[in-house]
């Protein structure tokens, strides 16, 4: 990354007026995307982040604050500047927007002949986009003979056709089956790498952030509640939403669950305590309890687990019971949080 490709500074938009009421869809915001980065915002529905996007290629001009891409402050440009400005922008939507008229050829040489290229040179562009998205094969198909994906793929080269330095995702993926969502998601990061493309993705699904950002953004009710690395807010995530965010992703819910439902799989005796162990990083190959069995003289069975990579660092966590004399039972429970990992104690029996 060689610089800010992207800045936003106090960044406000209000819908509303004469007479209705006012709704602030975005309040404040202030983040910097890195020349280069894939970049996640996510909120629920209604948290602000379509406007958001939307403020970033001036399709809404704010209401206040600043908007700088690539070195230009666009909101003090004039409409035609403005409008060679966002050439350097793409945009991808959660519905693909194609002409049912046309063919995939056509839909992607669309905004080369707005924009006045030759022939020939509309005909090696489109070649390479197909190629680049690989849909070579689908050149006269028309849209009602192309799958999800397809479609998509097809929107993501339109996108591309001028260049841009900035790809604009706006729930992209939310209309997808998970196996074409992972399609999609590394065609992404295929065309960063390839392209250095700046690629802002927009989602309620934190699954989609965790597998393709390296920093994200969180909203709600307009506002950027918590930003930061992905490992960061996923490892310590600080705010309740980012926590509720983090935990669809995570099979260690199951837990609560399971006692809500006094399974008999958590069913505690005297002496046993049900924990919860988090790890990050090196933790997670170490033989922290096989080895704190050994030493307090405890069992610690493991009920369930899960492990992900996240920025190439594994994290995870166990749900375990715990049996053993209750002073070696904290001991134990002291010397593995001594070793970096986070132990909650869910329930004693």
């Amino acid at each position: 990354m060689t610089g800010k490709m992207i800045q936003l500074t106090n960044v406000t938009k209000t819908f509303g007026g004469n007479g209705n009421p006012a709704v602030e869809a975005v309040k404040n915001v202030s983040l910097t995307v890195e020349d280069g980065e894939i970049f996640g915002v996510i909120g629920f529905s209604g948290a602000g982040k379509s406007t958001l996007v939307r403020c970033i290629n001036m399709l809404e001009r704010p209401d206040s604050g600043t908007v700088i891409v690539n070195g230009q402050n666009l909101t003090a440009l004039p409409d035609r500047e403005l409008r060679l400005a966002r050439r350097n922008m793409g945009m991808i939507f959660q519905h693909f927007n194609l002409f049912r008229s046309r063919t995939v050829a056509e839909k992607i040489a669309f905004p080369l002949k707005y924009r006045g290229a030759t022939k020939k040179q509309i005909a090696d562009r489109v070649e390479e986009l197909l190629n680049l998205v690989d849909l070579t094969d689908k050149e006269k198909v028309y849209p009602s003979q192309l799958s999800g994906g397809q479609k998509q793929r097809v929107g993501i080269a339109r996108a591309l056709a001028s260049n841009p330095s900035v790809l604009l995702c706006d729930e992209a993926t939310s209309a997808l089956d998970p196996q074409t969502t992972q399609s999609i998601l590394a065609l992404l990061r295929d065309l960063n790498k390839k392209l250095g493309l700046t690629i802002i993705i927009i989602t309620h699904e934190m699954n989609v952030v965790k597998s393709i950002s390296t920093r994200a953004a969180v909203m709600d009710r307009g506002e950027v509640i918590e930003q930061g690395s992905i490992f960061d807010i996923f490892s310590n995530p600080s705010h309740r939403i980012t926590k509720d965010f983090v935990a669809t992703t995570s099979n260690l819910q199951k837990i609560y669950d399971l006692i809500r439902e006094d399974s008999p799989i958590i069913r505690l005796k005297p002496n046993q305590i049900l924990a919860r162990f988090s790890y990050t990083g090196r933790n997670t190959v170490e033989a922290l309890i096989s080895n704190a069995s050994i030493l307090f003289n405890v069992k610690i069975n493991i009920i369930f687990g899960d492990l992900d990579i996240i920025q190439d660092t594994p994290m995870g966590g166990l749900i375990n019971i715990i049996d053993g004399e209750p002073e070696a039972v904290e001991k134990a429970i002291q010397w593995i949080t001594e070793k970096g990992v986070r132990v909650e104690v869910i329930k004693h029996g």
